[in-house]
């Protein structure tokens, strides 16, 4: 058990200061406690009116990513005691719009997302007595392209979007080249073709926040190497 200092960013858009203020809450923190369940003591006993979003618990959903001592994590995945600080430093996800507290709109992540058709796309119809079967190479081009959670860590720590907001982001391609990379896929161009853009693929400057800020270890900076390869290919060949 240790006592530790919240210190968490708050923002009420029915306030009349219109802006941001630090909020401080002191708590006993029993070993084991992960950031999530310290924010959820602060709701159910000291203030009800804090707002973060949360749903599996198991690092799983993405709901519960925000800022955490100047570093993007999952709440429910983050054990407040190893932080080793005596004061936790709580903020939203930074470069998305704030509605509530720590609750950022999800409305760059979806417009980002929904740009590159994260679906497969097929032009001939399925096998009726079988599914559409991948060879073990084959699937394990898929290793570290599956996995992303859409938390918006990754696109969060990208200076691109912090100076461009129609930019896809760095979620956006990694699920892109996670259906442009499957063998089963059939139309590859449909994916490329909001990337190869102003706010795509080429305003990208390798600086690798994402690989730093993505809780799951991914890699998006080597997902986007592949994809600008995939678009040259496709321009000379």
């Amino acid at each position: 058990m240790a006592i530790l200092k919240f210190k968490i960013n708050r923002y009420n858009p029915d306030d009349e200061r219109r802006g941001h203020y630090e909020q401080e809450y002191e708590l006993d923190v029993p070993k084991g406690y992960t950031v999530l369940d310290c924010l959820n003591d602060i709701k159910w006993k000291i203030d009800g009116t804090l707002s973060y979003r949360r749903s599996c618990r198991s690092g799983i959903c993405g709901s519960c990513a925000m800022t955490i001592n100047g570093v993007n994590n999952l709440a429910c995945e983050t054990q407040a005691l190893s932080l080793k600080s005596d004061t936790v430093t709580i903020e939203p996800l930074r470069g998305y719009p704030v509605v509530k507290d720590l609750v950022v709109s999800l409305d760059p992540i979806v417009r980002g997302l929904m740009a590159v058709r994260p679906y497969m796309i097929n032009k001939t119809p399925p096998p009726t007595d079988q599914e559409r079967f991948q060879s073990p190479e084959e699937r394990d081009k898929l290793e570290g392209l599956y996995e992303c959670i859409l938390c918006g860590s990754c696109t969060s720590a990208c200076p691109s979007f912090w100076a461009d907001k129609e930019y896809l982001g760095p979620h956006a391609f990694l699920k892109a080249y996670r259906f442009v990379a499957d063998s089963r896929d059939e139309d590859a161009r449909a994916h490329l073709e909001a990337l190869d853009d102003k706010h795509g693929l080429w305003r990208c400057h390798t600086i690798f926040n994402c690989v730093e800020a993505c809780p799951k270890g991914l890699n998006p900076t080597k997902a986007i190497a592949e994809l600008k390869k995939e678009i040259v290919k496709g321009k000379v060949g």
